[in-house]
């Protein structure tokens, strides 16, 4: 159990990564210009791939508290570095934090 503490986070990061660049393909952050009908539609179904991975992810990797809010801190602060409103990344972050945290449980 202590040696998953300090296993390598390469995963986490590249996980992370990934996340943030599809979400960065699939919803720029200059799309909040769109009309307010096709941004929330886009958004509604990028927020549901995306979070479908995660619950893979979480589901299929073995995730310390550590390595759960390192996840959660990645896309937090590669979401801000890219632009995006800072509602938007607080709530994102939350709700990243509280699917994996409810995906690890099962």
């Amino acid at each position: 159990m202590l040696s998953d503490w300090f296993k390598t986070n390469k995963d986490i990061d590249d996980f992370a990564d990934s996340l943030v660049a599809d979400l960065l393909k699939r919803f720029p952050p200059q799309d909040d210009k769109l009309p307010a009908k096709k941004a929330a539609e886009r958004i509604r179904k990028t927020h549901g791939a995306i979070l479908s991975r995660v619950t893979q992810f979480a589901q299929s990797t073995r995730l310390s508290l550590y390595r759960k809010a390192r996840l959660a801190n990645r896309v937090k602060w590669s979401l801000r570095e890219a632009g995006y409103p800072e509602r938007f990344v607080e709530a994102f972050t939350h709700e990243l934090a509280t699917v994996v945290a409810m995906a690890s449980r099962q």
